[in-house]
Parts: structure tokens; sequence; C-alpha cells
């Protein structure tokens, strides 16, 4: 096999659902083209039919119906891919703790690669024996911090020659500087700290709106902005209350002048202009086992300052002093953090310098062409056969 004549079907969500799995399938779709895959057809997973979908849709499968995961593995059986490259969530597929996709899975004869957008330290005992299965189904399983090399051969059984580590893609910086970006953006004379992604309770935002009413005072210049729209799911199942609550929390601490909400869905280029201009990076998440994050892989790439809670893959991205960790719910910690970092801008220097050193070989190009060597390697047999799950 040759890399020119390799071909890979991607299953997951796509865009138009906005998350952030349907946004790491379309570029890793991006990036296996660019290093040479001759096509790359996409099984979108879906909760209910989009209007339109961008023409790499070979067919959808709707998430919640048994009989759809079959169909799936027969279109997949028959497509003349050289291997599937499933992207897993429990939350994305359907079943108790998205047990439907055992139904795809078993059902297959393309060899699978499975990536893992979550390990847990502590699963449940369906979450386990879900990913066991899984596990046993797959050519190999591609995890994105090597922390989750080790839970998989310690907590989940998987042989440590199907475990693959490959980072986080990241899409090229925009042209132009931050001041330019800040000039662009409205943001011009002050110094920005940012947070963007899909909105809603576990982000742990409102420990940094806490943190804000504490650095304010010493950084008059200081602005918080908040970027992106409310989680899909959280406004299907509770409209725009959790936003209003972070609103209606920042006028009782006075932060009016200091935090902005940019409450929308943006397009990539529009996000990245956004993250040019900021100075600090900060996700203040509140899950200790989240094993990966787009938007803090995007963030270190740029060249960003950040702040982050000790979640797992923070702490792995982050170690060696490309970044600041401040302790779970410790407001204090963090308005420190900030009130530094806002007022040295040679410490934010340091720290831009080591996170882009971090992230060599992060770019899509680069990402893509270990997904497609490790495509390769199963045509070459370099990886055992695996038993049905």
């Amino acid at each position: 096999m040759t890399v020119v004549t390799v071909r890979a079907a991607i299953v997951s969500t796509y865009p138009p659902r906005r998350c952030g799995l349907a946004t790491f399938a379309a570029h890793l779709r991006q990036g296996l083209l660019a290093a040479g895959a001759a096509e790359v057809p996409v099984v979108a997973v879906v909760r209910e039919e989009a209007g339109s979908w961008p023409p790499e849709v070979a067919m959808t499968l709707p998430q919640d119906e048994d009989w759809a995961y079959v169909e799936a593995a027969r279109f997949l059986n028959r497509s003349g891919v050289d291997a599937v490259l499933l992207q897993h969530e429990f939350g994305i597929f359907g079943g108790e703790v998205g047990r439907m996709v055992l139904r795809l899975l078993s059902s297959l004869s393309v060899p699978v690669i499975t990536t893992l957008h979550t390990v847990l330290s502590r699963p449940g005992p369906e979450q386990l024996a879900v990913l066991q299965r899984v596990i046993r189904a797959s050519r190999a399983v591609v995890v994105m911090a090597g922390r989750a090399v080790g839970l998989l051969r310690d907590v989940y059984g998987a042989p440590p020659e199907k475990i693959v580590h490959i980072p986080h893609g990241v899409p090229a910086p925009p042209p132009g500087t931050p001041a330019e970006w800040k000039e662009r953006l409205g943001l011009a004379g002050r110094t920005v700290a940012m947070t963007f992604g899909l909105i809603g309770p576990g982000k742990g935002i409102e420990r940094v709106l806490d943190a804000m009413a504490e650095a304010v005072p010493q950084c008059p210049d200081l602005l918080y902005l908040v970027v992106g729209a409310t989680h899909p799911d959280i406004a299907r199942a509770s409209g725009e209350s959790y936003r209003q609550g972070l609103e209606e929390r920042v006028r009782r601490l006075g932060l009016e002048d200091h935090v902005r909400f940019v409450n929308r869905y943006l397009k990539e280029g529009e996000l990245l202009g956004y993250l040019a201009a900021c100075d600090i990076y900060i996700t203040p998440y509140l899950e200790p086992q989240q094993i990966s994050s787009g938007t803090l892989t995007y963030a270190v790439a740029m060249g960003k300052a950040v702040i982050s809670t000790p979640y797992a893959y923070a702490e792995e991205l982050l170690g060696g002093g490309v970044g600041w960790l401040v302790p779970f719910g410790d407001t204090g910690a963090l308005a420190r953090a900030l009130v530094a970092l806002a007022g040295s801008p040679g410490l934010r220097a340091g720290l831009a310098r080591r996170a882009r050193e971090r992230a060599r070989g992060f770019s899509w190009p680069e990402v893509g062409a270990r997904y497609l060597n490790l495509v390769e390697s199963l045509g070459r047999g370099e990886v055992r056969a695996v038993a049905r799950p």
C-alpha cells in the first residue's frame, strides 16, 4: 500500500453539528488529505438530520436508532476503504453509555482505528465494559495524552501494542500581530484574558469571574472574554438560563466593563482571531479526569500564556513551565496568577516561547500524516488481528 492509494473513512459527529468532536473530525479529514490520503468519506453521527451536509458526508447515522449502526457497517464494508477511523465519546452514540456503537463494531469487516476522546480513570461498570469491548474490536486505539496510555493499560486492560499516542491537531495561526487583532476586534488598550468553546456548567467560568473581581482593582485594563455559544445540549434543555446566570454574576460583581461575552458560534477564522488577540488564555475546567482539550491545545500552539486548573490533559501539556496551574476551586490563586501575568509582559513572553516549543508537530497535516502512517501499518499487518466486541 502507498500513501496515494490510502482511503480511510471517519465515523463521528460532523459539521454542521456544533460540538468539539465534529470540529476535530473535520480537521482530521483535512489533515489526512493534506498528508496524501486519496479519499476520506464521512459517516456523520446525527441526533437529527441537518438541512444539508457537505459532499464528503457519504451517509448519516441516527445515533439513537439501533438498525442504523448495522446499515452504516454494511456501507463501510462495501466502500472499499482501508480503515475506519472511529471517534469515540460516550455521549454521541445511542444506548446506555453509548453501547450502540458495539453494533457497528461487531458488523464491520474493515479494520478500525478508534480515537478515544475520553478515558476515565474511574469508569463506572458499564463504561468500563463498553470501552473494553471497543478496544477489543479495534486494531489500534489512539489517545491524545500520554497519561491515557497508562490508564488504558492499567484500568482497561488494553494491550500496550494497540495503544498509539498522537497529539491533538491545531490549525495554522491567522496572519497579523496581536496588536493588529486587538485593534480589529475593538480590544486595543486592554490586557485580554479569554476562555473559548461551547459554554456550559463544568467549564468553571464562575470561578474566573470571582477571580476577576479580586484582580481588577490591581489591573484596571484587564478584560475577560467568554467566547462561544451556549452548548446545544444545554440550550436544548434549559435555554439560555445558564448564561443569564453568568451575566447576572458579572453585574453583581460590578464587572460590566471588564467581562465581555461573545455569544455566538464563531467560524474558525474569527475564533483564531480572538485567540491571536488575547494575552492570557484560561481553561478553568472542573473535571479532573478530562484527558483532552482542543481549546487548550490551540492556545498553547499559538503561544499564549495559559492559566489552567490541573485536569489531566492540562497537567501534561502545561508541565515543565509551559503554563501555570492553579488548584481547583482556589479563586485567590487564580486571581494572583491573573495579576502576575497581566502585569508582566516578560512573564507572558517566556510562557509563550515554551508553549510554541511544546506544540511543535501539532499541525493538522503533521497529525494527519501520523494517522495515515497508522492506517498503512495495518495494511502491512503490523498490528495483530482482533476479536469481535
